[in-house]
């Protein structure tokens, strides 16, 4: 049953990559198979041992697999996505996908490993290692680094943009920090003439806030541990939201009091930069009103026919979707 099961996972494979014009053997699908196990296994390792020594050889040994695993050819098609607690992200043009995890030394001291893999024509490996430098540093927000000064982080989102025919890369990541706060970073990834990653640049700008700030090469939001704090791009709304914080105990030196407080600030692609919106949602309301979204009347309380019967075709159609999927049983 086993050789069955792994005949299977192959032969899908190989079937999706071939649709894909892509050329990599059923050996090969079978022997990166046989990788994600191990990764898989030792992904939990070092994410969940309670010995720091057993995380430390945890992370060794899945380093080394997850190197010689992406030199089987052809492997930057391989999605290896049972590997859970670390982050593999494709770029939305898919030249290139990116590795990211997190070690655990104490409660007090993390730091991050990454690497690039970019997109080769021969599908051999092109492997960029990462290093976290955040440690080294006392001003991560006004320098553009290499990937040998990366300042570290758990990537979970990849959004793509452009300005004058170059690629721009904005990269949204998590930082455990430290025993009381966590952190959230945002910097734009670009490749130099060498094709050699650059992390962060003269991105984030506050040039039109009411009281001008100065730019910022990468943006970070420290805050209180195990907070849900939003910092991601909308697709709906083409812009980043990004929680507004306050001190819960009116101590807002203190990030480790810090915590979102219902509003959002932004920003906004704008000719080669995020632009900072100080206040996304700007609706004020009159004493006693209410917020009321796309009413049926107007003021006069006449009814506003087209809007009618657009709600009235929307709710048919969610009632017909409900039969359909059978929630009506």
């Amino acid at each position: 049953m086993k050789s069955i099961f792994f005949f299977l996972i192959a032969f899908c494979y190989v079937h999706t990559l071939q649709a894909q014009g892509v050329k990599i053997s059923a050996a090969d699908v079978r022997a990166l198979k046989a990788k994600e196990d191990t990764l898989k296994e030792y992904s939990i390792y070092l994410n969940t041992d309670s010995l720091q020594a057993d995380r430390m050889v945890s992370d060794s040994i899945f380093t080394k697999t997850l190197v010689r695993a992406l030199q089987i050819r052809n492997s930057f098609y391989y999605p290896f996505d049972s590997v859970i607690g670390i982050s593999h992200l494709y770029s939305p043009d898919s030249s290139f996908r990116i590795f990211t995890w997190n070690i655990t030394y104490d409660d007090y001291y993390h730091r991050q490993r990454g690497a690039i893999q970019m997109k080769t024509t021969d599908g051999s490996l092109k492997l960029l290692p990462l290093r976290d430098y955040s440690e080294f540093t006392t001003k991560p927000e006004d320098s553009v680094r290499t990937r040998g000064n990366w300042i570290g982080a758990v990537y979970y989102n990849m959004v793509k943009t452009q300005f004058r025919n170059k690629n721009y890369y904005t990269l949204f990541g998590f930082d455990p920090n430290g025993v009381q706060s966590s952190m959230k970073w945002m910097e734009v990834l670009t490749f130099n003439d060498k094709n050699e990653p650059l992390f962060g640049g003269p991105f984030f700008s506050y040039e039109q806030d009411s009281l001008p700030g100065p730019t910022k090469y990468r943006f970070g939001i420290e805050f209180k541990k195990d907070t849900r704090v939003l910092v991601n791009y909308i697709p709906d709304l083409g812009i980043i939201l990004v929680d507004h914080l306050v001190s819960e105990t009116d101590q807002p030196d203190l990030p480790q009091t810090l915590i979102p407080d219902g509003d959002q600030e932004g920003f906004k692609w704008e000719n080669g930069k995020w632009i900072h919106v100080d206040k996304v949602f700007t609706l004020k309301l009159k004493d006693g009103e209410v917020p009321v979204g796309d009413p049926l009347l107007d003021p006069k309380g006449n009814r506003n026919e087209q809007k009618l019967q657009e709600k009235s075709d929307k709710n048919r159609g969610k009632e017909k979707d409900k039969v359909n999927d059978g929630r009506e049983n």
